[in-house]
């Protein structure tokens, strides 16, 4: 059920009071020019980069199921991602690839980045986002197997503590064949290092 007018009006009005509570609390004035909009900014930043609580994973791609024919590896690598440490707010992105092999069923190409987005637009660890997006293509199309790794710079390493401006995680989830056939797996990984490819 949506929110009511009202409900949403006090939500917002609370979000912008912790936020002008914030600002005092950092050692700012909330009330000086540049920081009077800032907690209606930072309340709609919040609500873009959190909007996939507000969408549903499985309703997207039952919209983009087909039938096929087709028993080869599907691969979309390279999806631009972006998100928020859930243990300090800070942003972390990357590159997300995705693989599968269909068993009578694909997703139509254009909902695999909308699918990530979904996950990616909450509070996240990059360990969990991997395993939502490869669980959700299991449990959509039930393929032989699904293939998900993603390569991200986090923020809260960059910015604090170590301050490794460089450094990067990677992660995995391999479901079905992926896990299984270790040959399925080295071509997945193979055929996503390859930079120069299509």
């Amino acid at each position: 059920m949506a929110p009511s007018v009202e409900s949403s009006t006090l939500t917002s009005a609370s979000f912008e009071e912790l936020v002008r509570e914030m600002i005092i609390r950092l050692g700012e004035d909330p009330a000086r020019e540049g920081l009077v909009r800032t907690p209606d900014r930072m309340h709609r930043a919040y609500q873009y980069l959190t909007k996939g609580y507000r969408e549903d994973p499985e309703a997207l791609l039952k919209k983009a199921l087909f039938t096929v024919n087709y028993d080869e590896m599907v691969i979309v690598k390279d999806i631009e991602m972006f998100s928020l440490c859930e243990h300090h707010l800070l942003p972390f992105f990357g590159k997300v690839h995705v693989a599968y092999i269909p068993n009578g069923k694909v997703i139509g190409l254009s909902k695999l980045p909308r699918l990530i987005e979904i996950f990616a637009r909450r509070l996240q660890i990059q360990e969990r986002l991997t395993t939502q997006i490869a669980e959700t293509i299991q449990k959509a199309i039930e393929p032989q197997g699904v293939g998900v790794v993603i390569e991200a710079r986090h923020l809260c390493m960059m910015m604090r503590g170590v301050e490794k401006q460089h450094s990067a995680a990677v992660t995995s989830s391999m479901l079905g064949c992926f896990r299984d056939e270790e040959e399925t797996r080295t071509e997945f990984l193979s055929l996503i290092r390859n930079r120069n490819g299509v």
